[in-house]
């Protein structure tokens, strides 16, 4: 496998194994909640450590270490926040009232101290590899943050599908959060936005003036690129997603509708208006 190749299955690697993880952790018992965040908390210091050791690693290895240290601090993020150690001050359905302005504070207040913690920790990754001649950690962190925030923008406005399976039974309230719609108008431009951004980082790893170290740290920016276009096409095609991590959700217990990946058999309360009559 060539360099490009290792790069690409690299980054799909981790972020389906990392998925499946996270998945399969934040579905045990609750009781298993605080040695799971000790865990993680174990790990970050590990990739804080990687990202310091890394900073000055101009290397293909480099690269890719630099790369997993990133993941491993995003993955603390999502750990504390579908364990509900971190998440936000509101922590109930959206009243049925609420509209506009109401409805974004209401949904933003369910996620405030989680998106405060992405933040301190995106400049925490920089402020480590400040300085250095090895920035894919920043690279990865920024690029994660980037898209996960067009994800939550979008399934905030209005989605097709809104992967409610993906929230623990202890987040479930979060779905009432959530808008089911064929379209919303900022879906096309996210989408053309990102993509724009795909394409120009593959025509930069291709470049022939290139070397092999920035080759490989643009190949791993772009897989997770692509992924989270990939992941945007979810939002509103009819597909099963769930099915790629069917082993991560075998944690959680299987409920009436007779397969764990399913909160419950019917859509989780949401206001009216939100939720017209008629997932993942």
């Amino acid at each position: 496998m060539n360099a490009t190749g290792l790069a690409i299955a690299h980054a799909l690697f981790l972020w389906w194994f990392g998925t499946g993880i996270v998945l399969y952790l934040d579905g045990l018992p609750r009781r298993t909640f605080p040695w799971t965040v000790a865990g993680a908390t174990a790990l970050l210091g590990l990739a804080l450590w990687g990202l310091a050791a890394t900073r000055d690693d101009s290397s293909v290895a480099g690269a890719h270490l630099a790369f997993a240290a990133a993941i491993a601090v995003w993955a603390w993020n999502e750990i504390l926040f579908l364990t509900g150690f971190v998440t936000g001050p509101r922590r109930g359905l959206q009243a049925a009232g609420d509209r506009g302005w109401r409805r974004f504070a209401g949904a933003a207040g369910t996620v405030l101290y989680h998106e405060l913690l992405l933040a301190a920790s995106l400049l925490v990754v920089a402020q480590v590899v400040a300085g250095g001649t090895n920035p894919v950690g920043f690279w990865t962190f920024l690029t994660l943050w980037g898209m996960r925030l067009s994800t939550k923008v979008n399934i905030f406005l209005g989605v097709r599908n809104l992967s409610e399976s993906f929230l623990p039974d202890h987040l479930a309230y979060l779905a009432s959060y959530f808008r089911r719609a064929p379209m919303n108008p900022f879906f096309p431009v996210s989408l053309v936005l990102s993509s724009a951004l795909f394409a120009g980082l593959v025509a930069a790893a291709i470049a022939p003036e290139t070397g092999a170290f920035l080759a490989t740290a643009v190949t791993l920016i772009a897989t997770l690129v692509g992924l989270a276009i990939l992941e945007h096409g979810f939002l509103v095609l009819p597909l099963d997603v769930a099915a790629l991590w069917r082993w991560g959700f075998r944690s959680r217990r299987a409920g009436a509708c007779g397969h764990p990946p399913v909160l419950t058999c019917d859509p989780p309360p949401r206001a009216a208006a939100d939720h017209p009559p008629r997932s993942v």
